[in-house]
C-alpha cells in the first residue's frame, strides 16, 4: 500500500495562483516525516477504500469555480495532499474549469442545459451562498448515498452537513469546519493606552462587549483621526455572530422562520448604535461602509488610528513583511487575536461564525463518485495528524506565530467545534435576499439615528411573508424529489 505522506521533500519550491492573484509562494525548507499515515489513521479506525473496491478511482473531475482551491497551494499550506493522495493512490485527476465571481451561476446554468455539467463547486452557506435556492432551481444535486457520516472518517461533519439539508436530503460534502471573524489587535498600541490585554481578559472569562465597547470609547476621538473599529466584518460579526443568534432560523420541520424577536439580537443591535452613536466606527460623513485606506485589511492598527479592525482570520496570515507593514511588528509579538466578546447578558458562551468547506455535486454531472472520492481524501488530509504538524510549522518557521497565536488558534476551533454556529445570508429568494440585504445594511447605515424597534417594524412583515413563500418553493421542490 503507498504511504500518502512518506515522501521527503529537502527544498520545497511552490508557485501558486492564489483567489485571483499572481502571488508567489515563499520557499519553505522542509522535510516530510516518513511515517505511514495510512498505519497511524488506520489504528484510530479511520481508513480510505482500497483501489480496488473504490468507486471513481482511475477517473477525472471536473471543478468549476472562480478560484481554483485545488491544483493550487494556498498561503496556509504546503501541500495539498488531498490532491495528493487522490491522484497517487486512486490516479484521479482534477481539472479545473474557471468562471468568475460574478457570471458564475449563469454559465454553470448554460453548462448544465447543455448536459455539459462539470462534476463539482464549492459549497457556502453565507456570502458565497449554494444553499437553499440554488438547490431549488435543480443547479446541485443531492449527495445522500454519497457520503456516510456515520463513518469514522466524517466524525463531527453529520451536524454541518445539516446545514445543507432540504427535508431529508442533503446537499453538501462537507469535509471541513473553521472560523471566519476574529478580532486581531496590536499589543503595543493596547499597552500604550493602559488597557488590559484582550488574550488575558479572554483567559480571565472577562472579554464581554461591555469591557470591549468601554475600550472603544475611551480610545476613539475623530478630530484625532481615531476610531476603535474598522472595516466590513464588524456589523455581521458582532450582531450574527458573536450573539450566537441570527435574523433566519430553521425550526425543527426544517422551515426558515424570522428570528427578528430574538431580544438577543436587539442588544446586539444596542452595541453597534451605541458604538456608531459615539463615533467609535471609522465613517467619512454618513458612510459607515467607509474604509481607511480603500478597505485595506488591518489599516490604522499599527498607527494606533484602529484598535480593533474585526476581519476573516486569513487576514492575518501571510509573509511577515506584509503582515507587519499593516498590523504591526510581528516578530516583536505585537499582532494578536482573540475570539468575537460574548454577550454579558447572554448565556456566557463566546460564538463564533462556522464556516464548512466542502463540495456540492453540479446536477448532471457525469462523476459523483469520482467527487465522492476525492472529497474522502480531502477529509483524510484533514484529520491527519502529520499534515496538522506541517500547517503549524508553516505559521511557525515561515509567517513566525508565537506559541501564544498558535493556542489562541487551537482555542478559535475548539470554540467552533463546540458550537456549530452558522447563518443563512445571500441565497434566499430573491426578494428576501434584497430584504434581508437592505435590513442588514441598514443596522450600519443607519447608526445611532435608527433604533432596532424601527428596523424590525420596518422589515418583520416582508421577512416574513419572503419566508413563508420560500418555505412553500421548498416544500414543493422536496416532494419532488
Amino acid at each position: 500500500m503507498k504511504r500518502f505522506i512518506a515522501i521527503t521533500l529537502t527544498i520545497l519550491m511552490l508557485a501558486a495562483l492564489v483567489g485571483c492573484g499572481s502571488k508567489k509562494r515563499q520557499p519553505i525548507q522542509l522535510t516530510l516525516s516518513t511515517e505511514d499515515s495510512e498505519a497511524i489513521m488506520l489504528a484510530a479506525g479511520v481508513r480510505l477504500p482500497d483501489v480496488s473496491e473504490a468507486k471513481g478511482a482511475n477517473s477525472e473531475i471536473e471543478f468549476f469555480s472562480w478560484f481554483d482551491s485545488i491544483n493550487n497551494y494556498t498561503e496556509a499550506e504546503v501541500v495539498n495532499t488531498g490532491y495528493w493522495t487522490f491522484r497517487e493512490k486512486y490516479h484521479g485527476t482534477v481539472t479545473y474549469h474557471e468562471t468568475s465571481y460574478d457570471t458564475r451561476y449563469d454559465e454553470l446554468a448554460n453548462l448544465i442545459m447543455a448536459d455539459t455539467s462539470p462534476d463539482f463547486f464549492p459549497a457556502g452557506v453565507s456570502s458565497e451562498a449554494t444553499f437553499p435556492m440554488y438547490c431549488v432551481k435543480g443547479t446541485f444535486a443531492p449527495v445522500d448515498g454519497y457520503v456516510d457520516y456515520t463513518d469514522p472518517l466524517w466524525e463531527g461533519m453529520a451536524e454541518p452537513a445539516e446545514a445543507f439539508a432540504l427535508g431529508d436530503h442533503h446537499f453538501a460534502l462537507v469535509t471541513d469546519v473553521t472560523f471566519r471573524n476574529i478580532c486581531p489587535y496590536n499589543r503595543r498600541v493596547i499597552n500604550e493606552w493602559g488597557f488590559d490585554d484582550p488574550a488575558d481578559l479572554y483567559a480571565a472569562d472577562d472579554w464581554t462587549w461591555e469591557t470591549f465597547y468601554d475600550m472603544c470609547v475611551e480610545f476613539s476621538d475623530p478630530e484625532a483621526d481615531r476610531y476603535a473599529i474598522d472595516g466590513y466584518a464588524y456589523n455581521g460579526a458582532l450582531v450574527q455572530e458573536a450573539s450566537g443568534s441570527k435574523f433566519v432560523e430553521k425550526d425543527d420541520e426544517g422551515n426558515y422562520i424570522s428570528n427578528l424577536d430574538d431580544p438577543i439580537l436587539e442588544q446586539a443591535n444596542q452595541l453597534i448604535y451605541d458604538l456608531v452613536k459615539n463615533e467609535c466606527v471609522y465613517h467619512e460623513g454618513n458612510s459607515y461602509w467607509a474604509g481607511r485606506d480603500n478597505h485595506t485589511d488591518g489599516a490604522g492598527v499599527k498607527d494606533g488610528k484602529c484598535l480593533f479592525y474585526i476581519t476573516y482570520f486569513t487576514s492575518i496570515q501571510g509573509p511577515v513583511e506584509e503582515i507587519s507593514a499593516v498590523w504591526g511588528d510581528v516578530t516583536q509579538g505585537e499582532l494578536m487575536f482573540v475570539p468575537l466578546p460574548r454577550n454579558d447578558r447572554g448565556d456566557g458562551e463566546y460564538y463564533l461564525a462556522s464556516v464548512p468547506s466542502g463540495y456540492m455535486l453540479v446536477k448532471g454531472g457525469k462523476n459523483p463518485d469520482g467527487v465522492a472520492l476525492f472529497a474522502a481524501c480531502e477529509r483524510f488530509k484533514i484529520i491527519d495528524p502529520t499534515v496538522e504538524r506541517i500547517d503549524r510549522k508553516q505559521l511557525q518557521e515561515k509567517y513566525l506565530w508565537t506559541d501564544e497565536m498558535l493556542e489562541m488558534y487551537d482555542e478559535c476551533r475548539r470554540l467552533i467545534l463546540k458550537n456549530t454556529y452558522m447563518y443563512y445570508n445571500g441565497n434566499f429568494i430573491d426578494q428576501l435576499n434584497t430584504a434581508y440585504n437592505h435590513f442588514r445594511d441598514d443596522i450600519a447605515r443607519g447608526g445611532a439615528t435608527t433604533t432596532w424597534a424601527q428596523l424590525k417594524e420596518q422589515y418583520n412583515e416582508s421577512f416574513e411573508y419572503y419566508l413563508e413563500q420560500q418555505n412553500a418553493e421548498i416544500e414543493n421542490y422536496v416532494a419532488g424529489l
